[in-house]
């Protein structure tokens, strides 16, 4: 999951809204010449002319991300607003996903959402609520997106949601210091990741640990690790069906994924270094479970998300993270050599609830290369947006985050218990997996329990 949110084309209407469209995406009007420029006549408003000029308008914006990383939106914005007269206000919200629906039922919702999984999305369009991205959006989304991407904002053939940003969870974390002393390499090959991770055993280094409790979310981890080994053994096309309940938790190709992760993860011999048995994954909060990576050396490897990065100031107050640093990652090795570079992520996608001009204006504009990237340099911030150049990332996880999470050749894959009916993705899976850690569970109860909790419609 994307940490616990959860758990924590179109008519126009009127042809200003339709010259907009076509001044946005740099067309002509065959039939109007007609179209909104900017009055600002500041020379740093040249690049922001096609959006037109609406002073005195507004655009709200409802999202659960709050600061300080609103105060880095609202930074990456600030010209668009100063050129197009359009005022942005921003409103974050710690019970985002129950107060969202309640507005729109209320006829009191926002102009612009973030949603956080396109579950929530499919949910709130057969309710009725967002209306379809303008064209200049879907252009933007066609031009500096992967496919995947776009097909996560369209609900039944309809494109509503342009992505906005991206983590990459198939990272593992690791120590650059330990494996220059051991003379270790970085592995590209599972074959490669497990020979690694045996001769770690031989010279007395438990080579993994892990945590997976998370308050209410407690499980959700391990649901990662699952849908891992789902898309590098079985492909995007498996997984596709596996999330649509097509192919069942107990058929051979996902047991064959938590049958791998019971010989890794709850394999006596690899984990849970630092914390105990295996059965201390499920104890174990997920933010702690790479602590003894860099405090005390006695964990080899975490496989964890790039936001991971958040978490090593609480072991070490002044750690780096860098390839010569205390601590960096690495891409999760494949297993299918048929499936090209699997990638498991998350990120949140801009929904509409109005169409007006100035609301359509500022869609565009947050689905450019030009906001992408002026956010990124507010820093902490993964865009997978292709127009962003890799050098504008402060940092190198971000920036390596974002070679993997715009390479068009990828089997990009969203969070599959975020697509999931809640009752699973947010429920029986999380369970079930805390279970198969906590309780030794077989992989045959573990599955069965799972698929026998999946709502009947």
């Amino acid at each position: 999951m994307s940490v616990p949110v959860r758990r924590r084309s179109v008519a126009i209407a009127g042809v200003a809204a339709a010259a907009l469209l076509l001044a946005a995406c740099g067309g002509s009007d065959s039939g109007s010449s007609a179209s909104p420029s900017a009055s600002n006549t500041d020379p740093a408003c040249a690049d922001y002319a096609s959006y037109g000029s609406y002073p005195g308008t507004k655009v709200t914006v409802f999202t659960s991300i709050l600061p300080p990383e609103q105060q880095k939106f609202e930074a990456s914005w600030a010209q668009f607003e100063k050129c197009t007269g359009i005022d942005v206000v921003y409103e974050g919200s710690d019970q985002f996903e129950a107060q969202l629906p309640t507005r729109i039922q209320g006829g009191n919702a926002p102009d612009i959402a973030f949603i956080p999984q396109p579950g929530l999305l499919q949910k709130l369009v057969q309710q009725g609520g967002p209306v379809p991205a303008p064209q200049s959006v879907a252009d933007n989304v066609d031009t500096f997106w992967t496919s995947a991407w776009k097909d996560y904002g369209t609900v039944d053939g309809t494109f509503y949601a342009a992505p906005l940003s991206a983590n990459m969870k198939s990272f593992v974390w690791y120590s650059p210091a330990v494996f220059t002393d051991k003379g270790y390499t970085v592995p590209t090959t599972w074959d490669e990741l497990f020979a690694l991770s045996d001769q770690m055993v031989k010279d007395g280094i438990k080579p993994w640990c892990g945590g997976i409790e998370s308050g209410g979310a407690t499980g959700w981890l391990a649901t990662d690790w699952i849908e891992q080994l789902v898309l590098r053994q079985q492909g995007g096309e498996v997984y596709d069906q596996w999330i649509s309940h097509e192919v069942l938790f107990d058929s051979p190709q996902i047991k064959e994924a938590f049958t791998t992760l019971e010989g890794w993860m709850r394999n006596a011999d690899y984990a849970n270094a630092g914390f105990g048995d295996t059965k201390t994954i499920a104890t174990t909060a997920f933010q702690d479970g790479g602590k003894p990576i860099i405090v005390g050396n006695k964990c080899g490897m975490y496989q964890q998300a790039s936001f991971y990065a958040n978490f090593w100031v609480n072991f070490k107050k002044d750690a780096t993270i860098a390839e010569d640093g205390d601590v960096f990652a690495f891409y999760l090795p494949p297993i299918n050599p048929d499936v090209s570079t699997p990638i498991v992520g998350g990120g949140e996608f801009v929904t509409a609830f109005a169409d007006r001009p100035e609301v359509q204006a500022f869609q565009t504009y947050i689905s450019s290369d030009t906001f992408a990237t002026l956010k990124v340099k507010e820093g902490t911030w993964v865009s997978a947006n292709n127009g962003v150049p890799l050098d504008a990332y402060s940092d190198p996880i971000s920036a390596l985050s974002a070679q993997y999470l715009t390479d068009d050749t990828a089997t990009f894959r969203f969070d599959a218990s975020d697509l999931m009916p809640a009752a699973v993705g947010a429920g029986s899976f999380w369970k079930a997996m805390t279970a198969f850690f906590a309780e030794n569970k077989s992989v045959d109860e573990t599955v069965k329990s799972i698929d026998a909790a999946w709502p009947a419609s």
